[in-house]
């Protein structure tokens, strides 16, 4: 089971649990925890619909022509422009080459909500992300500029205070290329994956995940003010797919561009498909960092041999 933040001002944006599961949290003065018991309608967000809805696969039926009376009383080409500027307004789906994430089958995933006060309530201490495509697309990306190929693993965050990767069906994580500090993972059509996170720290950490610059908790455009999972000290967290209730996911699935779920929910807008983000925030009270360059250069001038004989202390 995950945990979530469930307070966007106090905290942030909120946060899932993880140790294996997610759950949000709340930057509130008081604890409140669900069990699987489905919440009022609005109870995550703030506001109704906070859960993202499958992308139609139809556009919106086109408004009624105008009468013939309206018609008569508008200038010579108008009725033209206004229908050009409204194409401009809704492009149409593209055919790009390339994967993007599909909305996939339904997934039972349960969370709970637990409190989480955000040290800096929309400033992350550290971000991270990884751009994913098919092989021959993520060569191209990574060709770019010298790369390495990666064999398949986790990739260091925050200095390695924390590990985030995509793990395929089989439970093995996906390989890809490091180039110019950019992360490139390599993915297939139709294969089901999900995103990892490991913390390595003694403290707990909540953080926001976008998919495709969608937020995988309401499916709408990611922002930092919106609340993320909790990932438990020296735990990992696994999110199966873009969250429907407090039960339930929709699985991320490597598709076409064109059949992505964020470009199918935003009218054929596909800027954002083949990179997955993540924020980090640290609990108030709690340092992230401990090992200062101050500290760190301590150690390193520590003298082996100060003296020639053992002291009492």
């Amino acid at each position: 089971m995950a945990t979530l933040c469930s307070s966007a001002i106090g905290c942030g944006g909120g946060s899932y649990k993880g140790g294996g599961s997610a759950t949000p949290s709340e930057a509130r003065s008081f604890d409140v925890e669900t069990t699987g018991a489905a919440q009022a309608p609005g109870q995550f967000g703030g506001e109704s619909g906070a859960f993202p809805a499958p992308a139609a696969d139809e556009a919106s039926p086109a408004p009624p022509p105008a009468s013939p009376q309206a018609t008569a009383t508008q200038r010579p080409g108008a009725f033209e422009a206004e229908t050009k500027r409204a194409e401009v307004m809704q492009p149409e789906p593209q055919n790009r080459p390339g994967l993007g994430t599909e909305w996939g089958e339904t997934r039972s995933s349960s969370i709970t909500t637990v409190a989480f006060q955000r040290a800096e309530p929309t400033s992350p201490f550290s971000m991270g992300s990884l751009f994913y495509n098919d092989e021959e697309g993520a060569r191209a990306m990574a060709n770019a500029a010298g790369f390495r190929r990666t064999s398949g693993g986790v990739t260091p965050v925050a200095g390695g205070a924390l590990l985030v990767g995509l793990r395929d069906e089989n439970g093995a994580f996906l390989n890809g290329f490091v180039a110019s500090d950019k992360n490139y993972i390599v993915g297939e059509a139709g294969r089901r994956y999900t995103i990892v996170i490991r913390n390595r720290t003694p403290n707990r950490i909540e953080c926001v995940v976008s998919v495709d610059g969608l937020d995988v908790i309401d499916g709408r455009a990611a922002g930092f003010s919106k609340r993320g999972y909790l990932v438990q000290p020296h735990g990992e967290l696994e999110i199966d797919g873009f969250r429907q209730s407090v039960d339930a996911v929709a699985a991320f699935r490597f598709g076409s561009v064109r059949g992505s779920y964020a470009a199918k929910k935003s009218g054929g807008d596909s800027r954002n498909v083949g990179v997955i983000g993540f924020a980090f925030f640290h609990e108030r009270g709690t340092n992230p960092f401990p090992w200062t360059n101050d500290e760190v250069n301590k150690r390193h001038d520590a003298n082996p041999f100060p003296g020639q004989f053992a002291t009492p202390p």
